[in-house]
């Protein structure tokens, strides 16, 4: 019988922790290793597609292609260690120049299509880049324009190799047999913990920070999250994000060499019908982009057209996605297995995925659980204790994916990782009591309106299933009533011409708490971007305060 202290009792919460699984092993060596394991394995099979320019490679042929790259660039003088930068959209040489610095251990740079002239001279000094491989032009920059005047004021940088000239024959020109046993004789003295990828984060203020990944960060976390999507040899994965960003060097193009599966190149930069065409022509079994992009793809006036039937997996990352997207992506795009990753650069990037066998309502709600050979805790952001299994906090990580640090930045990454290893997110989140992860966006965008706490996804989730929202996205701005009000900004269907602040009152009265209901709407075409398709929401703020302060910009509901 339990006495009156047993029948009362209440067993503590459980707390917001979750470690991952810790099989398979967790690879030991190197990028370049992995490589030539596959093309003795599997050499050939299809390793690289061009699709623009018909352009093919297996993977014999594209480990030919990365040892004469790497033999090139120690020819030039660059030595294991030393830092080039690649500037350049997705182009096959980009996968080439990735792949052949790995196997001489000297450590890339990936320069972000969009710099202009300040940033890109800040990159170069900041992490003494000695040679750049670039395209001549791309869009509206004069890439080799900028670069040649960036040489003065950037004294490390010896050398410019534009691949769309003849300066690339001096990284294709066939290596002697000697450069080839020297180049192994690097290969085999290099680490998995060596650094190998420098990747510049899109700061929001001051200048970027540059997370230093090693071979064991960025192949290791390839390799699982092409094993939780089940990759083999018979696998073609379609990458139309951009391969300066995790997504695509690392859950792309890594995935893919881990695991001998086809990468196909759909166009230089995003195109949403050049896209679906590559799917078609090359038959791709996995289709990766971020929500936007999925969007533009599903809203082509001629989308029923195009032969998808191939599909059966992919992955959507880079932001929380909307659960009616998500439902599309399945039923109409056929892919049955898509999985939700997220992450960030600084850890490689993913730390939380959904599996295949997930229910439909995980695969649209959450954003998976902990990855192998990692750890996630959910943390109270002021106190740094571990909060109860669906309370609210910021969400950590712990593992082999976890950068080095920042680049010559010891005190930003003393601000970012904890004495014990921990990585802060500054990402707000929800683990339920199955270890399951939700997003509920950045500390930094929590919008505190009159002492209340309000998240802006749970407000955008809302907003798609208005039938006049194709996206949208919610923000906070400056109130002197309240502190802070809200501010939808919408992209409208086809066909809708007008959408008001009003209209959105309605629609929400009722069905959501009054103060979560938006007090002003703003109507756009397109919603301030980065180049890995990321919205840019600070630039959404510092536009937003200049339309308010000119009312007639802004259309305002009524409120009670």
């Amino acid at each position: 019988m339990s006495t009156p202290s047993q029948s009362t009792a209440v067993a503590d919460p459980e707390p917001s922790y979750a470690c991952g699984e810790v099989e398979p092993p967790l690879p030991t060596g190197t990028i370049g290793a992995r490589l030539i394991a596959t093309a003795a394995t599997h050499g050939g099979r299809t390793a690289l597609v061009d699709v623009p320019t018909g352009r093919r490679w297996t993977y014999a042929e594209l480990l030919r292609d990365a040892r004469s790259a790497a033999v090139g660039f120690l020819r030039m003088g660059v030595q294991p260690g030393d830092r080039v930068g690649i500037w350049a959209p997705n182009v096959p040489e980009w996968v080439i120049v990735q792949l052949g610095t790995a196997l001489a251990g000297i450590v890339l740079v990936n320069l972000n299509p969009a710099y202009r002239q300040r940033e890109l001279e800040y990159a170069l000094d900041q992490a003494a880049i000695s040679v750049v491989v670039s395209t001549t032009r791309f869009r509206s920059s004069e890439y080799a324009a900028m670069l040649a005047d960036a040489r003065p004021v950037s004294p490390a940088l010896r050398e410019v190799i534009c691949y769309d000239t003849d300066d690339w024959t001096r990284l294709s020109d066939e290596p002697t047999p000697a450069e080839l046993v020297e180049l192994d004789r690097i290969g085999a003295g290099l680490a998995a913990t060596d650094p190998i990828n420098i990747q510049y984060t899109s700061g929001t203020t001051g200048f970027p920070k540059g997370a230093t990944l090693s071979h064991s960060n960025i192949l290791g976390n390839g390799y699982f999250v092409g094993e939780l999507v089940g990759y083999t040899e018979y696998d073609s994965v379609c990458i139309p994000v951009p391969f300066y960003h995790c997504f695509g060097m690392v859950m792309g193009n890594l995935a893919a060499v881990c695991h001998g599966s086809a990468m196909v190149i759909p166009a230089p930069s995003f195109d949403p019908a050049a896209t679906l065409r590559a799917v078609e022509q090359e038959r791709c079994t996995s289709l990766y982009g971020v929500p936007t992009m999925f969007i533009a793809e599903l809203a082509l006036v001629d989308f029923d057209r195009y032969d998808l039937s191939s599909l059966r997996t992919g992955i959507m990352a880079g932001s929380p996605c909307p659960e009616e997207v998500m439902r599309k992506v399945i039923d109409r795009m056929g892919m049955a297995e898509v999985s939700i990753c997220y992450g960030m650069t600084e850890t490689s990037p993913v730390s939380t995925q959904t599996r295949p066998g997930d229910s439909l309502e995980r695969r649209v709600g959450t954003v998976g659980r902990v990855g192998p050979h990692l750890e996630i805790k959910v943390i109270d952001p002021f106190l740094g204790t571990i909060v109860a299994r669906g309370e609210t906090g910021e969400l950590c990580t712990r593992g082999y994916s976890v950068m080095r640090g920042y680049w010559n930045d010891p005190e930003k990454t003393a601000e970012a990782i904890d004495p014990d290893g921990w990585m802060h997110t500054g990402d707000l989140a929800t683990m339920d009591e199955t270890g399951y992860v939700r997003i509920t966006g950045r500390i930094k965008d929590m919008v505190i309106r009159g002492g209340e706490n309000i998240y802006p996804r749970e407000i955008e989730e809302f907003l798609y299933t208005h039938p006049d929202i194709l996206d949208a996205q919610v923000i906070g701005v400056p109130d002197e009533k309240y502190g802070e009000e809200l501010m939808a900004w919408v992209r409208l269907r086809a066909g809708v011409t007008s959408f008001t602040a009003a209209d959105l009152h309605a629609f929400a009265d009722g069905r959501i708490a009054r103060h979560k209901i938006p007090r002003y709407v703003h109507v756009v075409e397109e919603f301030p971007m980065t180049v890995s398709g990321k919205v840019r929401k600070v630039a959404m703020r510092e536009e937003a305060v200049a339309l308010l302060r000119g009312a007639e910009a802004v259309d305002e509901g009524t409120r009670g």
